[in-house]
């Protein structure tokens, strides 16, 4: 076992703690002073440059390397970790379950534990570093485009030059502790479709006398799924899920307006210019059949997430090295979750990778999937995971040198 893996496992009851306390106090969005407090705590005494957020409650703590031949003008490099939970409450059983209604479901009480773990290792280690690292705690990846406003605020200059690569990990329900990750395209980006229908409201038991806007949504519905299988190239698939359906509050009214929200994930400009005119042809031509007006709001929130060929390969072999071969699969194909890494990824060559945590010792029909109030996450991953991300960190510097 490397040196960096036995720290790591020794580590993992301090991380294991330090994740079960995030796990009962989640924060959504922006605004997490439970969480930035925590991880404060958890980096003070370490000598590290810190820093906090303006727009955000982020945490950005850079440790300088002292190895013997760091060059003159140190290069850096980048591992995020995001914070923020989901307005999920959690129906688990787990002894530090949320009780606040909110949840990490989306496991991002891991992530900030291992990164915790990996500034730890590094510091441990810092005389073997060639350069620097920036360690990027951030809120509000769950829509709230939190890297966006890290960058904006300088996190990948956070060392002085700007960084020359960027790593992160996501866990999922994959196997527990396989590493999966591809060059090129990993995952999709996220958009939100919007959808009004606006027609003229009556009485329930008149409806010749009001221009109905139920039906057509309804319609609408159908149709929107249907434009997924018969207009899109099963080649560059799209993922178009309708969440969100609105029209009147009285059971014996027509309303005026009825309208739809749905999450649509694309994994090329191509196929997002493509449904982002179709929908919207679509909701007009089916506004008019029933006598209705569409309005429709098509927003582009997260790009496509793309890892750097190079950087990808690089840290395929690494991983292997370090955790072994069985632990490491290249995926085959793009997954369809979004992910606002894809920011940092446009400004700096990187590697995105998903972190295997599913727990072996609770039965499938009480396990949930990344977003659900039942998912259960394997914790005893925090001691690989920190320990990966530290290889990465030390490895690529020293190919700087």
């Amino acid at each position: 076992m490397s040196t960096l893996l036995s720290e790591a496992n020794a580590l993992l009851p301090q991380l294991q703690e330090f994740r079960r306390r995030l796990h009962t106090h989640p924060e959504v969005g922006l605004d997490l002073p439970h969480t930035q407090a925590a991880v404060l705590t958890a980096l003070e005494g370490l000598g590290l440059e810190v820093s906090t957020g303006v727009e955000t409650t982020s945490v950005v703590a850079v440790l300088r390397g002292t190895h013997p031949e760091r060059p003159a003008h140190a290069p850096a490099v980048l591992l995020r970790g995001d914070m923020d939970a989901l307005p999920v409450e959690e129906l688990t059983d787990e002894p530090f379950r949320s009780t606040n209604g909110n949840m990490h479901a989306c496991g991002h009480d891991l992530h900030t534990a291992g990164l915790v773990g990996a500034v730890l290792l590094l510091h441990a280690h810092r005389e073997e570093l060639a350069g620097d690292v920036v360690f990027m705690f951030q809120p509000g990846e769950e829509g709230y485009n939190g890297a966006s406003v890290m960058i904006n605020e300088g996190v990948l200059d956070a060392a002085g030059p700007r960084v020359v690569a960027a790593f992160g990990a996501h866990v999922h329900m994959g196997s527990r502790g396989v590493v999966s990750t591809k060059p090129g395209t990993l995952q999709a980006g996220s958009n939100i479709l919007r959808i009004t229908l606006h027609g003229r409201g009556g009485h329930g038991s008149q409806p010749q006398s009001a221009i109905d806007p139920v039906p057509a949504l309804a319609e609408l519905v159908t149709a929107l799924q249907n434009m997924v299988s018969r207009r899109i190239s099963t080649f560059d698939p799209i993922a178009l899920s309708v969440t969100q359906l609105t029209a009147g509050e009285a059971v014996n009214v027509i309303p005026a307006s009825a309208s739809l929200g749905a999450t649509v994930r694309t994994l090329s400009q191509e196929s997002l210019d493509t449904v982002r005119a179709q929908s919207k042809q679509l909701a007009r031509g089916i506004a008019e059949a029933h006598g209705c007006t569409a309005e429709v709001d098509f927003q582009v929130q997260y790009p496509v997430t793309v890892n750097d060929e190079a950087e990808t390969a690089w840290t395929i072999d690494q991983v292997r090295g370090l955790l072994g071969e069985d632990r490491v699969e290249v995926s085959p194909h793009p997954i369809m979750p979004s992910e606002d890494f894809s920011f940092v990824l446009q400004e700096v060559p990187g590697t995105y990778m998903m972190f295997g945590a599913k727990r072996t010792d609770v039965p499938e029909e009480r396990q949930g999937d990344n977003h659900s109030p039942f998912v259960i996450f394997d914790d005893t991953v925090l001691g690989d995971q920190a320990a990966m991300l530290s290889q990465l960190a030390l490895e690529r510097l020293r190919a700087e040198i």
